[in-house]
Order: structure tokens, then sequence, then C-alpha cells
């Protein structure tokens, strides 16, 4: 079976494309204008009280009707069990989840007849997501924003080691935004890319305008891995940013970079704008995002341009002149 097929059936969408859960930027205006396109749409529930999950699944499944719909489930959210019982109380049939073991709530959710995805940063967490029992697996490489593997592994080096490692489907992430990326994670070994940061600069996304102009001046190296000791975060290079790095290099503690962090940080920035205190985080294809598109037309152009690559070669092989 083609890597079309393999993605396509498994979540009932037109293409091999996963629009990323992003806490923030992704509730149900971003998920149902992913899944209209052909997408699968998340819903990124790390910043939604279990009431507010509710009220954003609805909504998009009234804006989708009969469109695949998910919601991305950060695993270390003190009210998760509250959370999937929204998800479920409301047919949600697929889950990815994060930040935490995929043994937790992957049988309890198949039992529930749900398709479940696990984020992975390593061929080694890959396997255990498949011995976990996951229907598929996310390997995000080091590009990606927001939360991300301390391990630094690039998506060019991690998908393939993550395809010869399991059986699984393989959905890749982290620096992919046109086709050209997208062609590249499929000539990998992968079955199907999860796009963040390209969906995150749409129309429908719940970033707050001041933050998505800023994304779209941003140069190629706008971002940086930081908070490795606490929680590995690709941050935007704000005054917050700043902040963060003098910690650091003072040898900071845990405790001293969670009282900076303090409550709210990625809410003020991201929904409300605050680009100077706020916690921005963005993936490293932000230094090619331009443009606001609307999903759609986004999704339309992708597609048409990667059916357009010719990925042909002609070298002459042993014996050949």
């Amino acid at each position: 079976m083609s890597p079309r097929h393999d993605i396509c059936s498994l979540f009932n969408i037109k293409y091999p494309i996963v629009q990323a859960g992003m806490v923030w930027v992704s509730g149900a205006k971003l998920a149902a204008a992913a899944a209209n396109a052909g997408c699968l749409g998340l819903i990124g529930a790390g910043s939604m009280s279990p009431e507010l999950l509710d009220q954003h699944i609805k909504k998009a499944q009234k804006l989708a009707p009969g469109k695949s719909l998910g919601v991305n489930l950060p695993l270390l959210y003190s009210k998760i069990e509250e959370q999937i019982k929204v998800c479920l109380d409301n047919n949600i049939k697929y889950f990815f989840t994060s930040a935490g073991s995929p043994k937790k709530y992957t049988s309890f959710l198949k039992e529930k007849g749900a398709v479940v995805v696990h984020v992975t940063s390593s061929p080694l967490l890959a396997k255990k997501c498949e011995d976990a029992g996951v229907d598929a697996v996310v390997a995000e490489g080091f590009e990606a924003g927001g939360h991300n593997g301390k391990d630094e592994l690039t998506t060019m080096t991690l998908i393939p080691q993550v395809v010869d490692t399991i059986s699984l489907p393989v959905i890749a992430a982290g620096g992919i935004a046109d086709a050209r990326q997208m062609a590249a994670a499929l000539c990998l070994g992968a079955n199907g890319v999860q796009i963040g940061s390209r969906f995150m600069m749409t129309k429908e996304s719940s970033a707050h305008d001041h933050y998505k102009k800023l994304l779209q001046d941003s140069p190629s190296n706008a971002t940086e891995l930081c908070m490795k000791d606490l929680v590995a975060v690709r941050l935007v290079k704000n005054e917050f940013y700043k902040k963060v790095k003098e910690l650091e290099n003072n040898c900071a503690t845990k405790d001293e970079l969670k009282n900076l962090l303090g409550k709210g940080r990625a809410k003020k920035g991201m929904l409300e704008g605050d680009l100077i205190e706020g916690e921005l985080e963005a993936g490293q294809v932000v230094g090619m995002l331009n443009d606001l598109p609307t999903a759609n037309d986004y999704v339309k152009k992708l597609i048409s341009e990667l059916n357009s690559l010719a990925l042909q070669f002609s070298y002459p092989t042993e014996g050949e002149s």
C-alpha cells in the first residue's frame, strides 16, 4: 500500500497531512479549516480546561461536519482524564498524545475504538510507542516549534532511523512547510507529515495578529531551543527569551527557571500578543513564512506543488557510460 493510502485510510482524510495541535493557536476554527481542506484537523488541548475543550470540539464539528477531527493531549496536564472523557463524550476518534508515557492511556483509548498516535523524538522512544500499542507515531525533529526533544535530532536524521526501527506508520514533523519539505519527508520513508508553524501562520489560527506579523518579518535564525534542563522548548528570540538565556548562562536552578516562566506566559505571547514578555513558540521554518493564506489556499498550493515536483534521477549505474 502506498504511503498516501496508509495515512489517508487511517484518518479518513484526502491528503496525508496532519495540522498540528498547538497551544493557544489551534482551536476549533483552525482545526475545522484544516479538516475541510482535506487534512486531519487537531485541536490543541494543552491550553484548555475540560469545559473549554468541550466548546471547541462542538464548534469544530459544526464548522466541519463529517470531516476528520482529533485532539492533541499533552499527558502531563493535571486534568487529562477529564479531557479524555470530554473527547470520548463528543465522539472524538483521533487522539494524538504527547509529553508522557504512551502506555498510560493507549489501551484504554483503543478499547473505546479510538485511533492513538504518540509524538516522539527518537528511534528508542518510537519503539516504546510501538510496544505500547499505538496506531502510528509522529517523529518530530529538532526544527519543530514548542516543546521538543533534548537530543536535537533533526528531521533529516530522525525520520529514516524511526522508519527503520518500527513497522508502524510514521508521520514526519519539524521543519515542514512547503512541498519540497513534504516531498523530502516522504522520500525519507514517512507515511505523511504533521505541520505546525505554517498552519499557525494562516488566517484561521488564533495566534494574535501582532505575533503573526512578527513571524512574517522573522529571519532564519529567529528561534532557539531553550530550557533543556527543565522542559526543552523552541522559543522566538524576544525579551523573555533573553531573560531565559541569562538565567541559563548563570547556571540557574530549575526552580529559578520555573519562577521566571510563571503562569500564562504562552497565552500572553501567542494569544494576547505581548511580544516582549510573552513566551513565543515557533519552528525554524518561520524564516520562510511571509504570508497569511487561508488554510484551504495553503493546502491547495501545497498539494499542487507536491504533484508537480519531478523527483526523477538518471545517473548512470556501474557498467554504464
